[in-house]
């Protein structure tokens, strides 16, 4: 951390964000009043200074701030931000950035510039990274691997994103058992640099199988003649490379895990996971969420163009489309009703909203009890009548509130009637909806929270004028 960062701790993203984008624009100002006139040198010193500047305070922020900067800058601005950033952070600013960006700022390179950058990167990071590299690059830089390097980012690309062989770390202190806190105190010490996030050693013996973790709490405050078997924990919380990296988030949170280790099925150790890529894991898993529940497939760039936001958006949109014509037809059964009371039209917008909104709200509980593990198949049935049950007792609450509304409003106490009852059942509708959609999409396999939002408008628009207006038309008219 620079001395500049040390200072402002209190300086917020969006202060740093301003900062840069201030400076930014001086200096295209400056470089557009000097590319119109070359004589004018003053501008050209003036435009030097503003340049100098800008790198000065680029190269006092974290990467993970510049990575947020980019983020929020269009394009031709990135890129000018790119092109201005330390070489040797270069790597580390791309595993920051989504990966909408990270396309983006690639593109911008040429092929030795991302053979130098992947050049200073670990194991696991280059796996991170080799997806979104050109193929041909990819290959020249397995090749300027040595044999051990390369075997491990293989083995991290031989796993599926969401498996914790995609996610481990290969960097980790290993000890023996029969040594003393002595000689690993000693051992430590020799070392440049601990791993990040080393909050425990990992005991192995000579072939490597794990056999316990030394804390470092206890390395520090037992006595140095003791060894390391006493002190050591022989029941660590361990995963497995094939095992599911949410249930591994949901281990970390629930056990307050820092670290933890990685062994194969014979239980050699082979890596480890740390805490800063759950928390990207669980970043990633909410971001991804908030947009497949709004149909979105995948993250986009805010500042993407016109034609990639629109491939990104089309699917569930020309689904919404189908699903609002399918609610105008239904409407268009009951035209003659609508023409009798015209007081229908005014009311029945009520009966569908609260139904979505109320769908929204059992769906967002479903979907966040299947991501928690929370669901299974002798649950689901106590959990239904338990949302039918909330969305009874809220139909008779507020649809007696608009009933009595609607009396008032119309002087009718049978089209009171009417919006109550529409309104209870439109609520039940919702409820079972909104366990069904997230537990069918799941069943063949797909996102529970993909378009969940846009098929439980459908359904409680559809549903909710057609219950309305059916009761309309048969108590009413």
């Amino acid at each position: 951390m620079s001395e500049v960062e040390a200072r402002k701790p209190q300086e917020s993203l969006q202060e740093r964000l301003a900062q840069v984008v201030e400076l930014l624009h001086q200096y295209q100002l400056l470089e557009v009043r000097s590319s119109e006139d070359p004589s004018a040198i003053l501008d050209d010193s003036f435009r030097q200074q503003g340049l100098t500047e800008l790198k000065q305070r680029l190269d006092e922020l974290h990467p993970a701030d510049i990575a947020f900067i980019l983020e929020a800058l269009p394009l031709e601005e990135r890129l000018t931000i790119w092109s201005l950033v330390q070489t040797e952070q270069d790597g580390d600013i791309l595993l920051e950035v989504s990966d909408a960006v990270r396309e983006t700022l690639i593109a911008d390179m040429d092929d030795q510039e991302i053979l130098a950058v992947a050049g200073q990167l670990d194991a696991d990071e280059l796996a991170d990274l080799a997806p979104d590299l050109p193929r041909d690059v990819v290959h020249e830089l397995m090749e300027a691997l040595d044999a051990q390097q390369r075997e491990r980012v293989r083995s991290a690309l031989s796993y599926e994103e969401d498996q914790v062989g995609a996610l481990m770390d290969f960097e980790m202190v290993t000890i023996r058992d029969d040594v003393s806190l002595e000689v690993v105190l000693r051992y430590l010490r020799r070392l440049k640099e601990l791993p990040g996030h080393t909050d425990k050693l990992f005991v192995v013996d000579y072939d490597g199988i794990l056999k316990g973790i030394l804390p470092i709490k206890r390395l520090l405050v037992n006595d140095p003649e003791r060894l390391v078997a006493e002190v050591m924990a022989s029941e660590p919380v361990a995963f497995h490379p094939d095992n599911d990296a949410y249930e591994a988030a949901q281990a970390f949170e629930r056990y307050d895990l820092i670290s933890a280790p990685v062994v194969d099925k014979n239980g050699k150790l082979i890596g480890r996971l740390t805490i800063d890529e759950i928390v990207d894991l669980i970043r990633e898993e909410s971001e991804s969420e908030v947009l497949n529940m709004a149909g979105l497939r995948e993250d986009e760039d805010v500042f993407a163009s016109v034609w990639k936001s629109v491939r990104n958006r089309w699917t569930w949109l020309a689904t919404n489309l189908v699903t609002a014509f399918v609610a105008s037809r239904v409407i268009g059964l009951f035209e003659g009703s609508i023409e009798k009371l015209v007081a229908l039209a005014a009311l029945m917008p009520i009966v569908a909203g609260i139904g979505g909104n109320s769908g929204n709200q059992t769906i967002t509980m479903i979907v966040r009890a299947m991501a928690l593990g929370q669901l299974n198949a002798s649950s689901t049935a106590r959990l239904l009548r338990k949302e039918l049950g909330v969305a009874l007792c809220n139909g008779l609450i507020w649809g007696g509130v608009i009933g009595v509304v609607a009396y008032y409003l119309y002087n009718s106490w049978s089209l009171g009637l009417v919006m109550m009852g529409a309104m209870t059942l439109n609520l039940l509708l919702a409820a079972l909806m909104g366990v069904l959609i997230p537990m069918t999409l799941q069943r063949f396999g797909r996102d529970p929270a993909m378009g969940s939002s846009v098929l439980i408008t459908a359904m409680t628009d559809s549903g909710g004028f057609f219950i309305f207006l059916g009761l309309a038309t048969l108590f009413l008219l």
